[in-house]
């Protein structure tokens, strides 16, 4: 079949690869413009930059509007219309234009985690399994009929960016496998149900604003979440920094008549704060305008800046 490709997001690069390895021809690739870099200059997209090295013709429009469509990807006359982590919804003239319609790779088990940020969003809710939903589109978000969906397990460790990479290798197997099928015609459609959706909404930066009032595993599940982007915050001694790395630390010390956000134990590489259950590991922070460091470094600055000792 001859297909039309639309990613932006890196998740969407081993789908590309995989693609343009096949027996299916790519015949175009759709990618977001270019976003403001450094000094002035465009930070080029990584889908754009890919297709490039594969020799792919490429385009960034705007917004994917039918008069785009007709205008510029039309005259290619593909078949199909396979979108990864685009991060636009598509208009229903365009899908129903193509005898295959369009196939969307999503990076959960569909109807759960439909949206913007299903890989982050398995675990914060602590999802034990997710997976690759390979999906016909149709004017709704990740609502349209299973072609193909296979899990895998969440580890208790697991990174957002981590998993994403092993997503997106299973996506890439899935979407070829799937196309495959539709060719033949041994394709077959499962109806996703709408009453057991869940939605994830676009991360912003105050998804990662924490307090130590909250639970030392959730706590580690924003962490692993949120890092890189938009990151943890969390309040310590006086100063709101970035956390880098850390993990629940059950606690050895006594929590009687302690509080929330209370330093209850130090080393040279870390300290032990007060969660409202326990206790959380706090291994490397950044403060605002400053290099990554330990917690210990900074709170010896902050106690140097005030001229009183250091406490915990």
């Amino acid at each position: 079949m001859r297909v039309v490709f639309a990613g932006s997001a890196e998740f969407s690069i081993p789908v590309l690869r995989a693609l343009a390895a096949s027996d299916h021809g790519v015949v175009g690739v759709l990618t977001a413009p270019d976003r403001a870099g450094s000094r002035g200059f465009a930070a080029p997209r990584p889908v754009r930059a890919e297709a490039l090295e594969l020799g792919l013709p490429v385009e960034q429009p705007p917004r994917l509007t039918e008069e785009f469509w007709q205008e510029n990807v039309v005259s290619r006359q593909p078949d199909v219309l396979v979108v990864a982590a685009y991060g636009q919804l598509l208009p229903l003239s365009i899908l129903e234009s193509l005898a295959q319609g369009g196939v969307g790779v999503h990076p959960s088990l569909l109807p759960r985690h439909r949206g913007a940020s299903p890989v982050a969003a398995a675990i914060l809710a602590g999802d034990s399994r997710t997976g690759i939903s390979v999906f016909r589109m149709d004017q709704r978000m990740d609502a349209g009929p299973i072609l193909a969906q296979e899990a895998i397990p969440v580890s208790g460790s697991a990174t957002t960016p981590l998993l994403t990479s092993r997503l997106a290798q299973l996506g890439a197997q899935m979407v070829v496998r799937a196309l495959d099928r539709l060719e033949s015609g041994d394709a077959s459609d499962i109806p996703q149900l709408d009453s057991g959706a869940t939605y994830s909404h676009r991360l912003a930066r105050q998804d990662g604003n924490l307090g130590w009032n909250l639970a030392a595993a959730e706590i580690d599940r924003t962490l692993r979440a949120l890092t890189p982007w938009p990151g943890v915050t969390v309040p310590l001694e006086g100063a709101r920094v970035k956390m880098l790395q850390g993990a629940p630390d059950q606690a050895t010390v006594d929590l009687l008549g302690t509080e929330p956000g209370e330093i209850l134990d130090r080393s040279v590489d870390w300290i032990l704060v007060r969660t409202s259950d326990d206790a959380f590991r706090v291994e490397l922070i950044q403060p605002p305008g400053k290099p990554p460091m330990t917690p210990a470094a900074f709170l010896r600055g902050r106690h140097r800046e005030s001229g009183s000792p250091p406490r915990g």
